[in-house]
């Protein structure tokens, strides 16, 4: 079939394919460095308990068939050396049928993670990779052009992220339609990175212009996908130029890396790549599977695409226990004030109104205000994003906060790793306690003066001090 393949996007699937595997090698390892603390047998909420309360059906991967945290971490350095070897274009010396298989391996491998990852990996950006990997196996290798449907299912792919994070968007909060959003979300995103606090400080008028541009970028410009070249391509542009300015503003995870990489599926490539070698057609095995492949996708759009046009739309959703085709979306909504959850400690054995207590460092999260942001995107790191959604409000904490202290407590040396800093090297402390401060950007002669990035003001207490045995009960406001 001549339409199947589309000759001259052999330079887009090389690069799609190389920057998708270096996502992939990002995850894996978010995964290997911190799983023991998150959700080991040891763990805030422990994978075995998970499966035993769970139906197979409900989250199907390999860890139904067994789980120890000596498999789980062989899963995680398999699929990062797997990525390794996607990275330096192993799937390019193997026969078509093995290339595929290098590529659904590590899709298997990462689904079952997410399957098991239970609120750690809740967030949108991992059925954005599953979904972006699934389609990955269908690609193909050197021995047969890309097919034509997965560059299209690739294009529906990044319409509906786009499109769908515009939606809800207009449809949340009224400060998109003012184009006010960015007065605020600079200094209240979940993990200001470096640049944060000078975007902050940005003229008010350049705030309306990014906002302005960003509902263009995802109300009109994605419908420019599905024209031709070089109209498409140039609106893949775009949205890659929009994607840098937001890794340069916050940190986000991979989710703006792994956008770009789908954009550049998007992107012509032939004028840099030279005129395409001659190939055999397809084999008629690999047909059939794009083919039947791509009717299963567009039948799994249609719950996705119908929450498109919802006044109901929800975000980040999946409606296939595979993470197949989802919905996703950004910020429907935008806080005007940071909170932040301070965790602090002691080791006096009686609490007094003179007690030093002493603050645990975090690496990403704010902290100290003296201490500028930092940049970790693309890695994830997952307890950061937690204690943000924790100081919104008690409920994000309800199921692992009180574990976390008792590790605390404990001095558990696997949570401990995934603090910048820990105050009680020699031993845990007698009690901890959480307290919820405002944090704000200092302005320019604040920094220049007191060094300080952020100043911050003293709201409530969030768990009062405990000692052991922890009492794990749900975090919340206290009388």
């Amino acid at each position: 079939m001549q339409w199947f393949t589309a000759d001259g996007y052999e330079l887009s699937r090389t690069v799609f394919q190389r920057a998708l595997a270096t996502v992939y090698l990002v995850a894996f390892l978010s995964a290997a460095l911190q799983f023991r603390a998150l959700i080991g047998t040891r763990g805030m909420l422990p994978v075995p308990e998970l499966l035993r309360r769970t139906p197979w059906r409900a989250a199907p991967g390999l860890f139904r068939l067994h789980y120890s945290d000596r498999f789980f971490a062989a899963v995680a350095w398999t699929g990062t050396a797997l990525s390794l070897a996607l990275i330096a274009g192993a799937d390019g010396h193997v026969p078509l049928w093995a290339a595929m298989l290098l590529w659904a391996v590590p899709w298997v491998l990462y689904l079952s993670i997410v399957q098991v990852g239970q609120v750690w990996y809740g967030f949108g950006w991992e059925s954005l990779l599953l979904e972006t990997g699934f389609l990955a196996v269908l690609l193909g290798n050197a021995d047969t052009a890309p097919p034509v449907l997965v560059l299209w299912l690739l294009r529906w792919l990044l319409f509906r992220l786009e499109f769908g994070a515009g939606l809800i968007k207009m449809r949340g909060d009224a400060c998109w339609h003012r184009l006010t959003c960015l007065d605020f979300h600079h200094e209240t995103q979940p993990m200001p990175g470096p640049l944060s606090w000078f975007f902050h400080h940005l003229p008010k008028p350049v705030h309306r212009a990014e906002v302005a541009a960003n509902h263009v970028t995802q109300l009109v410009v994605p419908f420019l996908l599905f024209t031709p070249q070089p109209v498409a391509g140039a609106a893949a542009g775009l949205m890659v130029l929009t994607q840098l300015w937001l890794v340069l503003s916050g940190n986000f995870a991979w989710l703006n890396w792994l956008t770009i990489v789908i954009a550049l599926s998007a992107i012509d490539w032939a004028p840099w790549s030279g005129p395409p070698p001659a190939r055999p057609a397809p084999p008629l095995w690999y047909e059939v599977v794009v083919i039947a492949a791509t009717v299963l996708v567009v039948a799994l759009s249609y719950r996705p695409a119908r929450n498109l046009v919802s006044r109901r739309q929800v975000m980040n959703r999946s409606f296939d226990p595979l993470h197949l085709v989802n919905t996703y979306g950004a910020f429907g909504s935008i806080s005007r004030t940071r909170l932040e959850v301070v965790v602090e400690g002691t080791d006096e054995p009686v609490i007094h109104e003179g007690t030093r207590w002493h603050e645990y460092g975090f690496r990403g999260k704010p902290g100290d205000p003296r201490r500028m942001p930092r940049q970790f995107a693309p890695y994830h790191l997952r307890l950061d994003w937690m204690m943000w959604f924790a100081a919104l409000s008690p409920a994000y904490a309800r199921s692992w906060f009180g574990p976390f202290v008792e590790r605390l407590l404990r001095g558990d040396r696997d949570t401990l790793r995934l603090l910048r800093h820990n105050p009680f090297p020699d031993g845990p402390p007698a009690h901890v306690r959480a307290r919820v401060f405002r944090y704000e950007f200092t302005d320019p002669h604040e920094l220049r003066t007191t060094g300080q990035w952020w100043r911050r003001t003293y709201v409530r207490d969030f768990m009062p001090p405990v000692a052991r045995p922890v009492p794990l009960r749900p975090p919340g406001r206290q009388p």
